[in-house]
């Protein structure tokens, strides 16, 4: 396989340094279908080749496309490119498929085709099966936080927060036909790979590029593009790159997540900027937990204080983080969307899937995914 350059120290700084402070990009990995039954349908290169449009990717499950939108200013910027995004795609695959957006497909069998590609079967050698078991969609929301220092130290005081944005954005009860008991199955799919879940604190920019230069030297990482954790830098963006969150099935909810992404990357970058420590008192297994409970429970979930173990209801958790972002969503005009979140922490995906496999039974879920896909569908 062709190895991606090794970014240095430097090169690090450079990249995080660019970019202008808390613009963000959307990538949201989706589901295409057969119109008839509803089941994943192996044709997403068709969809692609079709429609040439720079905005819409392949990914690795041969079922499975990425919309990959440019930086905008604002929260209502990317929300409405991805409204519009939604509706281009669903127009050009009409004649192949419909869409869909979860974290998983609630009936397909668990073991799907893959795309071709040099990445695609570099990753199918290394892995085998387990590659083909990946048919897992995320929301994934880029934040140019602005300045190198100001980038790491906010990204390290991020991870304490991933398991209450995975709570919130769950969107995958159901695998395989049957109900896993879980808000979001995806994340124990993903962890059969490496380096999956709460990534490493970072210490420096040093520490990242050895890190990085590391995996390239021994090959389980061939380059930054395979830091598969649910956050990330992206030294190619000069971003943080929020992988933890599941695909939305709609508009309006992937809008509440993306604001409460956004408000909480300003609110801590504004506490860095005022001197104020931002990392976890601990960066192993008890963030681990957390995660854990927040896969299993959503937004029904304790989440434990990570100094004193206390365990507090995760909407509690996110009622006093909304209190605290607020002002920072102001300036960013996010307000509406942020506003929005207590809805979504109300009823999100897995309570509204299950209510309609109840009804209908997992193929309904299926239907009413591709039913509201596109804003106003």
């Amino acid at each position: 396989m062709t190895l991606e350059p090794t970014p240095t120290a430097a090169a690090l700084r450079i990249a995080f340094d660019a970019p202008e402070p808390l613009t963000l990009g959307l990538e949201e990995e989706l589901m295409l279908l057969d119109a008839e039954t509803l089941d994943l349908l192996p044709r997403a290169t068709d969809v692609v080749e079709a429609c040439g449009d720079e905005r819409f990717k392949l990914e690795m499950p041969a079922a499975q496309l990425e919309l990959a939108l440019p930086p905008v200013p604002s929260v209502p910027a990317a929300i409405a490119a991805l409204a519009a995004a939604r509706r281009d795609l669903a127009a050009a695959a009409a004649p192949v498929g419909r869409l869909g957006a979860a974290g998983v497909h609630p009936f397909a069998d668990p073991v799907g085709e893959l795309n071709a590609g040099e990445r695609y079967a570099w990753t199918a050698a290394e892995y085998g099966e387990i590659a083909r078991r990946q048919l897992v969609c995320a929301l994934q929301v880029h934040v140019a936080v602005g300045g190198a220092d100001r980038s790491l130290a906010v990204y390290n005081g991020l991870r304490s927060w991933l398991p209450l944005i995975a709570a919130l954005a769950a969107n995958a009860p159901f695998h395989d036909g049957r109900d896993t008991g879980m808000a979001s199955i995806r994340p124990k799919i993903a962890e059969q790979l490496p380096r999956q879940g709460i990534p490493p604190a970072i210490g420096s920019w040093e520490e990242f590029a050895a890190t990085l230069a590391w995996g390239a030297a021994s090959g389980a990482v061939p380059g930054p593009r395979r830091w598969w954790w649910e956050l990330r830098p992206h030294p190619a963006f000069g971003t943080l790159e929020l992988r933890v969150p599941d695909a939305q099935s709609t508009v309006q909810d992937a809008a509440a997540v993306v604001a409460l992404v956004h408000a909480l990357v300003g609110w801590l970058a504004a506490r860095h900027d005022a001197g104020e420590p931002l990392e976890p008192a601990d960066d192993g297994w008890r963030l681990a937990e957390n995660r854990w409970s927040a896969a299993r429970w959503g937004m029904d979930a304790e989440l434990a204080d990570l100094r004193s173990g206390e365990r507090v209801p995760a909407r509690e958790r996110l009622a006093a983080l909304l209190a605290d972002v607020g002002p920072v969503a102001a300036d960013l005009g996010c307000v509406a969307e942020l506003g929005d979140v207590a809805r979504l922490a109300e009823s999100n995906g897995p309570a509204r899937q299950r209510a309609i496999a109840a009804e209908g039974g997992v193929r309904a879920v299926a239907a009413w995914l591709a039913d509201v896909y596109v804003p106003g569908g």
